[in-house]
């Protein structure tokens, strides 16, 4: 492509999706070092470098291994506390219980903790609360519950650092509990036996990335080591913690945490867990899909992960802790398909919601102001986040979506890039206009009286407004790695950019620059999937991809951008077809080659 060429395609001030095209130009003196010293080709190294790694920092990028990156338990306030109480819990055969939140980050928690228990010789009892009918997290009625069951110690993941009426209950009855979270801390704690949260207010804010299923591996690896010097291992098997690794990756890419450090260590050294099948669960569900090769974090993040969430979005919570949790293939098999059914179910609530927001933020000014706001009685909770997703990606803003009953607004919210959801919800909690509420800087929720909203909204707005929080240029950019042609496409290609991985939040997967490519054919293949046929002037015909719902702004214009050249930008996506690879462009964006915008 000639510079020309590179030029026309990256000048796009306003593309088909209301966004601003940007190169990356890493520097050159990087690049070069970082080609001598990997001894890569050009494009690994700019990749490398247009994510700020550097030469001496690239064998612990390209390589992260735990031995490097995982830091001593005992470095988490509670930590000590924490895990002593379960290795007593394990030594006196206590009735324990987990109480986990039903999504992927609460699902692979919990299965890594029963997993371990299990091993170490103790059943646990699993509990998940239902969101339509309990709420998130525990409540005094799930306290009451597991108390009535003998239950004497209570280990929460992804919840529980807010849950101060439950927590005073769990106390008032003698249960212990040990939380482990990893959402934002409110100034006091709940009272219980330990608080293991990284996002604690009094906490250094170094492993503040992790996501509850990393911190719940970090407890597993203090709780062994106490039995260990215990004695425990004297008579029993001491496990391999490394076997659990892929439910670190799944709960790790899943919950958007960034991947960087210890994350990618997990996620790494999880992935070529997942290739040895060593969980039956995982297997039956990846088995059932017909994926074939070993997951990527791309199936782990948009293919297993939906499914895992789908039973606890139309209230049967329990089924994604259980199927990661079962070790009967004719069990995990039955799950497997059932969780599917469900996704399916979730995607027509998820469709009609959807529909019902847009609609909504259209009656609202459109989505206008910093923050897109979007309600409505007796939305399922399940699947606001997932809504919220969809309005984010729709006009690249922070949206929250409400579900409101009985004067109560319970929101999941979810942001872009330089707005800091996290902190906007911690200062709301804080000036006293929540319920009760957690997140991190990417996604959030919360609940609030209706009435309140009103001073929410001002409030979300004033946060976002500040520049010290917010990078509004960044948020309607869409970056662009690299321009190629067509016939640059390629396994070998694809095998380059999976050597810089994993990618994920904090480190984005490469995207490329098309220009000047002849849209040859459009055709909807199901509800929200279309598929392309493109050539350019090399005389490659490629194979490309949009997903997007009937009124995203690119779907809405494909239609009329056949037989039309066009500037896009795309990520590359690999499948096995038969005995080789094929690469298929799934399009992000695209901008008129003749400046025009199709009616």
């Amino acid at each position: 492509m000639t510079a020309d060429a590179a030029a026309d395609a990256f000048t796009v001030e306003t593309s088909l999706t209301g966004r601003r095209w940007w190169l990356r130009q890493p520097d050159q003196d990087i690049v070069r070092h970082l080609r001598q010293r990997l001894q890569v080709p050009e494009i690994a190294a700019r990749l490398l470098a247009a994510r700020g790694v550097t030469a001496a920092a690239a064998d612990d990028f390209l390589s992260p291994t735990l031995r490097r990156w995982l830091p001593d338990p005992h470095a988490l306030k509670d930590m000590a506390s924490g895990a002593g109480r379960l290795a007593q819990a394990i030594q006196a055969g206590e009735r324990v219980a987990i109480l986990a939140d039903y999504d992927v980050d609460g699902a692979t928690g919990a299965a890594v903790l029963t997993r371990f228990l299990r091993h170490a010789g103790l059943p646990a009892r699993l509990y998940v609360p239902d969101r339509l009918n309990e709420g998130y997290g525990p409540s005094e009625a799930a306290i009451e519950t597991l108390h009535g069951e003998g239950i004497t110690l209570v280990i929460t993941i992804d919840c529980g650092v807010s849950a101060f009426a439950a927590l005073a209950r769990a106390c008032a009855l003698g249960i212990d509990v040990v939380v482990v979270d990893h959402h934002q801390a409110p100034p006091a704690l709940p009272p219980a036996a330990a608080v293991i949260n990284p996002n604690r207010r009094d906490e250094s804010g170094q492993h503040g990335d992790l996501a509850a299923v990393g911190v719940a591996f970090l407890l597993i690896v203090a709780v062994n080591r106490a039995l260990r010097q215990a004695g425990w291992y004297v008579s029993r098997d001491e496990p391999d913690l490394r076997q659990w690794l892929d439910l670190v990756a799944l709960g790790t890419v899943c919950d958007m945490v960034p991947l960087r450090g210890l994350n990618r260590a997990f996620v790494r050294q999880g992935l070529a867990v997942a290739a040895q099948r060593v969980n039956p669960g995982l297997a039956a569900l990846i088995d059932y899909l017909r994926l074939g090769a070993p997951p990527t974090v791309y199936q782990l993040g948009f293919v297993i992960g939906p499914r895992i969430n789908a039973g606890g979005r139309v209230g049967k919570a329990d089924l994604g802790a259980r199927l990661l949790n079962s070790d009967d293939a004719s069990e995990a098999a039955g799950l497997a398909a059932a969780l599917d059914g469900f996704n399916r179910e979730r995607q027509q609530i998820e469709k009609r919601t959807l529909e019902a927001a847009l609609d909504g933020v259209a009656g609202d000014g459109g989505g206008g102001g910093s923050c897109i706001w979007a309600a409505g009685h007796d939305w399922h909770p399940g699947v606001l986040g997932i809504v919220a997703s969809r309005l984010v990606d729709h006009y690249h803003k922070p949206a929250v979506v409400l579900s409101l009953r009985g004067g109560v607004a319970t929101a999941s919210a979810r942001s872009v890039r330089g707005f800091d959801l996290g902190a906007a919800v911690r200062t709301a909690s804080d000036a006293g206009l929540l319920i009760r509420g957690g997140g991190h800087t990417m996604a959030a929720g919360f609940s609030c009286e209706e009435q309140r909203l009103p001073a929410l909204r001002a409030h979300f707005d004033a946060v976002f407004a500040e520049p010290a929080a917010t990078d509004a240029g960044a948020a309607g950019r869409l970056d662009i790695d690299g321009v190629l042609n067509l016939s640059a496409v390629s396994p070998e290609l694809a095998r380059i950019i999976d050597g810089c991985g994993p990618f994920g939040a904090g480190n984005p997967e490469p995207r490329f620059g098309f220009a000047n490519v002849m849209i040859e054919r459009v055709a909807t293949v199901a509800s929200g999937v279309h598929k392309l046929t493109l050539t350019d002037d090399s005389g490659k015909r490629q194979r490309a991809v949009v997903f997007g719902h009937d009124r995203h702004p690119l779907a809405r214009q494909l239609p009329g951008l056949a037989q039309r050249r066009c500037h896009l930008a795309a990520r590359l996506r690999g499948a096995a077809s038969g005995a080789r690879l094929a690469i298929e462009l799934q399009i992000d964006d695209a901008a008129r080659a003749d400046g025009v915008t199709p009616g």
